[in-house]
């Protein structure tokens, strides 16, 4: 069974002291940490598997060569990935900022972000040691000092529609020879030999049917037989057996719980605008290219001076000049469903205050019309939060459960100029109980706006 080294057990420690039990099963271990983290059978092997693998990355007692095998398998795994899991948070994740923490912090600029650099490690131990979903309390003194301005090589984002054709393709392959082997043993097979004979060849045609099937491995297995990653217990002719043998038909899993009603199921992120200008075909839109932090090829992005985009249009032509959305940092609705505004594919909204509208009043949208400010130190891809209301937010909001209108009335400023969320305005919290005036943070502070109090947000 894996477990957790004296480096990993510390920072769970400082993090979370109200988990003492840091040893047994770890998968119990990460549903406590995680409790939103919904883990199905592969992912809890998986788990296991990269709790084994943090251990034999980078390590001191082998050679230079079989290290740079372990570290590009690896960064290979991340480059389509936010965390191990893909995007769900684990214990492992934890070991593996842990283990390669220290490394980081010993490389260059070239064997960080060079042409053969490890890009995706760097920005994954970045994640982990920043970001709310974890948790971690590192001191700024203990952290990898990362400058995400400072590439050396800019990579070009994976084609995933390429990839995965590429993995179709090499399955079409395998089954094919598998075919090919089957049919050969039993023409060999049906030749006049004696029966002893005849068992002989076929069970050589079957072996051959394996090794073929054996090279259709997927892409997260290669990488785990790449860094020596093997579930104790577990050998690889048990699983292969247990392939063979027909399951009994097992009863349909149990519908997976709805997250709790709350803002956090809203995606907000610190936006980076890049570049923005008028929409050509619609005088009250601009068109921004903004970095919410998202992964090279995530859906609905495009790479934008080196950097991971979206396009963004918004109705602030008119209202805030354009010159005031040049390179500025402001915060985003990442997961509302992109829509086509006049011709122009929009991934994501920028939020804004406005005078809040008087009861029996229409709001005609004449502004003014403020850009909400982020705190100093924000950075591209920063989770923005109500406070109280943290939580993992759903992937993409169904417009049909209306969820982003549900919340948005809630969505406010105070007479401080600070930007919030206030509770009585959503009934389904105040029937709970929930009440007051939530900030709206990030890791740096609280969000403000410049002049507009008690306005709307949106």
């Amino acid at each position: 069974m894996a477990s957790l080294d004296d480096k990993s057990r510390a920072l769970l420690q400082k993090a979370y002291p109200q988990t003492p039990e840091l040893e047994g099963d770890m998968i119990k271990l990460s549903s406590s940490l995680f409790p939103k983290a919904e883990y199905s059978t592969n992912e809890k092997t998986e788990i296991e598997q990269w709790l084994i693998t943090s251990s034999h990355i980078a390590s001191s007692t082998e050679d230079a060569a079989k290290t740079a095998e372990r570290l590009s398998s690896l960064n290979t795994h991340l480059s389509t990935r936010t965390t191990l899991l893909g995007s769900k948070p684990s214990v492992a994740d934890i070991a593996l900022y842990a283990r390669v923490a220290p490394v980081i912090a010993s490389w260059s600029d070239e064997q960080r972000t060079g042409e053969q650099g490890y890009h995706h490690i760097v920005r994954h131990a970045d994640f982990v040691q920043n970001s709310p979903l974890f948790g971690l309390k590192v001191d700024d003194s203990e952290k990898v000092k990362i400058d995400q301005d400072n590439v050396v090589f800019k990579i070009k984002p994976i084609d995933l529609k390429a990839e995965k054709e590429r993995k179709k393709k090499e399955k079409e392959l395998a089954a094919q020879g598998a075919t090919s082997a089957a049919k050969a043993g039993a023409t060999v097979t049906s030749a006049a030999a004696p029966e002893a004979q005849q068992k002989s060849v076929a069970e050589k045609a079957t072996e051959q049917a394996e090794k073929v099937k054996d090279q259709a491995k997927s892409a997260g297995e290669k990488v785990a037989d790449a860094v020596g990653a093997e579930v104790p217990g577990v050998s690889k002719k048990t699983e292969k057996k247990a392939k063979k043998e027909k399951a009994p038909k097992q009863p349909k899993a149990p519908a997976v719980p709805e997250k709790p009603f709350t803002p956090a199921l809203i995606d907000l992120r610190i936006g980076h605008i890049l570049k923005a200008e008028r929409h050509p075909n619609a005088d009250s839109l601009y068109v921004s290219t903004i970095n919410v932090g998202d992964a090279p090829g995530t859906d609905n992005t495009s790479e934008y001076e080196g950097q991971t985009c979206r396009t963004v249009c918004s109705g602030l032509n008119g209202l805030v000049p354009l010159e005031e959305m040049q390179g500025r940092k402001i915060v985003t609705v990442c997961n509302l469903k992109p829509v086509t505004m006049r011709g122009v594919k929009s991934c994501a909204m920028v939020l804004a205050a406005s005078p809040r509208v008087k009861e029996g009043e229409e709001d005609h949208h004449g502004g003014p019309v403020e850009l909400v400010n982020v705190p100093e130190g924000a950075v591209a891809g920063d989770r923005v939060y109500f406070d109280g209301y943290e939580g993992e937010p759903e992937a993409v909001l169904n417009p049909k459960k209306k969820i982003w209108e549900a919340f948005q009335p809630g969505f406010t400023t105070t007479d401080n100029l600070e930007v919030a969320f206030e509770v009585s305005a959503v009934s389904q919290l105040a029937e709970k109980g929930d009440s007051g005036v939530r900030q709206l943070k990030t890791k740096s502070g609280v969000c403000t706006v410049k002049s507009l109090a008690n306005a709307t947000v949106r």
